[in-house]
Order: structure tokens, then sequence, then C-alpha cells
């Protein structure tokens, strides 16, 4: 028994702990999750492997011949489809995300009052954001609370 996809699987769940934990940006962060979760397809796929063994498809072996686990196998592919679910997801969420605070760094959004750059890494003066949309620094100028877009009611026919 060899402890390489052992290691191999705690390498990846470090490496991608890591991506998570020190991340400033949602997509990092999901492709981070994604190189997590496929620790857990190498560690399924270790405790499933057997040296020697064929497929576990008993049409034409005989009796006694050694076989792959097939449980674990299908709870690999679960576990991809699961976990391609779940990235599509939170990527719909960091889209919707960025269509609301215009920024993906999830503590960087910029709140009613701190439309100043001081968690933007381009000025760490409390100065107006440079990045930030023409939109936001006009509502700004206007005296309106929250900015928003800024939109003509539709008109009647």
């Amino acid at each position: 028994m060899s402890l390489l996809p052992y290691a191999v699987t705690v390498w990846l769940f470090v490496i991608g702990l890591y991506g998570i934990a020190t991340s400033r940006n949602l997509i990092h962060m999901v492709t981070c999750l994604s190189v997590v979760q496929s620790s857990t397809y190498v560690l399924l796929l270790s405790v499933g492997f057997r040296r020697n063994a064929t497929a576990p498809i008993f049409l034409d072996v005989p009796v006694g011949t050694r076989a792959v686990d097939p449980v674990v196998s299908a709870l690999a592919l679960t576990d991809v489809v699961v976990g391609a679910t779940v990235a599509a997801l939170l990527l719909a969420l960091a889209v919707q995300v960025h269509k609301r605070l215009v920024t993906l760094d999830p503590g960087g959004a910029p709140g009613p009052a701190g439309l100043t750059c001081v968690s933007c890494p381009r000025s760490r003066s409390p100065s107006p954001c440079s990045s930030l949309p023409p939109w936001w620094a006009a509502a700004r100028s206007s005296g309106g609370g929250q900015p928003t877009r800024s939109r003509s009611p539709p008109q009647p026919p």
C-alpha cells in the first residue's frame, strides 16, 4: 500500500484551503474550493483502488477475480457532479455580487458611507476611489444615500 495518494490528497486540501483563506477575489475562492473538492476525488479513488484488479463488470469474469470497489467509484462520480454544481452556483452568486457591489473583493465592497478607497489596492488614502464607475461619483455628488443606477421610468405609450 502506497501513501502517495494520501499525501497528494493532503497537499491538495492544504493548498486549496490556503487559497481560500488568503483570497481577495470571489472567483479565486471558487477555484480554490474546486481544488479542495479535487482532493476528495483523489481520496475516494485511492480508498477504492485495488492493485491488479479489474473493473466491476462480472459478465465474463471467473468467480474470485479481484475487482475495484464500485461503491467508491460511484461516490467519486457523485462528488464530481456535486462539485460542478456547487462551483456553478457560487460563480453565479459571484456574478450577482459583482453586479450589485461592483467588486469581487469579499471585504472591499463600498457601502453607503464607504465610497472612499480605504480598502482599494490602488490608493490607501481616504480619497475618492478612481476604480469606481462614474455613476457612483454622480450619485455621491447629488447628495443621495446609497448610490443607485439612475434609470428613467418607462414612458407611457
